[in-house]
């Protein structure tokens, strides 16, 4: 495989840009160790034209946030024919915008959190406060409010008394033209990656987060030793299989390929509450998808340029 020319595509404009650089930096290197010839590349206004006069074998996308996420960079290597590891374009916009995920989750029998999604408008027009009053009744407190598109917990808090509840949503309207406001499920946070990178997909160890406060916003995510991490996760070997078995399903359900991550909390009854699945999982130092590789024993850089030669056979 020393032959193979593969461009990760990191950086970018959105607000998960440094994030984004740290993820790409650490899988040219993974990749670079496994013999591959990577070129790290930022998704800017020169890339159409390296794509063209220096075509790779295949890419990976490793942006997260906005192009990253939501399908534009995954049309733009449609466009040009260059292969490349991660979700079709059409799959990754189901996945990026959360209510429709989750009212995927709910049709299939999956279940998510209870939820309503509110654009920015309605709370103009039909008065701010009236409206978060019918969301408390509704939801109850505590409950998330996140944006609804987006990662890196970027905009999410939880809000545990009504007077919070205003600030909270200016807060997140700073990221995002709608708020996704969720019943704060009460339970272990885990996260379930998917590769593809065998015959057949395959989820890895789960592994369970233990965040300061209980609380894995953007801080608690890329603090190094601010959150505690457990892989496998310190569940019964049941409730393990179950969260494989969904990541499985989710990841299927959604059409996407490659890889993906479930974000998702074991509640006090012991279901599966899926909380949203991203297609660009993070590969930094503090991130899941690499601390379950490492977890079930395998490298980083194999598994990737396994999912290398998938995108190539593809293409």
């Amino acid at each position: 495989m020393s032959d193979r020319s593969v461009a990760v595509l990191a950086g970018g404009l959105s607000h998960e840009r440094e994030v984004s650089l740290r993820s790409g930096r650490r899988l040219a290197g993974a990749l670079r160790a496994s013999g591959l010839d990577v070129r790290e590349w930022d998704a800017d206004a020169t890339l159409i034209e390296r794509l063209r006069t220096e075509r790779p074998d295949a890419a990976i996308v490793a942006l997260h946030g906005g192009e990253g996420e939501n399908g534009a960079i995954h049309a733009v290597l449609e466009l040009l024919g260059v292969p490349f590891v991660g979700t079709p374009s059409s799959a990754c916009r189901r996945a990026w915008d959360k209510p429709t995920a989750k009212a995927e989750f709910a049709r299939a029998g999956l279940h998510t959190p209870d939820w309503i999604a509110l654009p920015h408008t309605t709370f103009r027009e039909l008065g701010a406060q009236s409206v978060l009053d019918a969301m408390v009744e509704r939801l109850g407190l505590p409950l998330m409010l996140k944006p609804d598109q987006g990662g890196s917990a970027l905009g999410a808090q939880v809000v545990r008394a009504a007077v919070d509840l205003p600030a909270a949503m200016v807060s997140c309207l700073a990221y995002a033209d709608t708020v996704l406001a969720e019943r704060f499920v009460i339970g272990t946070e885990v996260a379930v990656s998917v590769v593809h990178d065998r015959a057949e997909p395959r989820a890895l160890p789960p592994v369970e987060v233990e965040a300061p406060g209980g609380v894995y916003d953007y801080t608690a995510r890329y603090t190094q030793g601010a959150t505690t991490f457990h892989c496998p996760a310190r569940l019964s070997s049941d409730t393990i299989a179950l969260l494989q078995r969904t990541a499985l399903e989710a990841h299927a359900l959604l059409g996407l390929r490659d890889l993906s991550r479930m974000d998702a909390v074991v509640d006090e009854e012991g279901m599966v509450q899926i909380l949203e699945v991203n297609v660009s999982p993070g590969l930094t130092d503090t991130s899941l998808l690499p601390t379950a590789v490492a977890a079930e024993g395998s490298d980083l850089g194999a598994v990737f340029a396994a999912l290398v030669e998938r995108a190539v056979e593809r293409g």
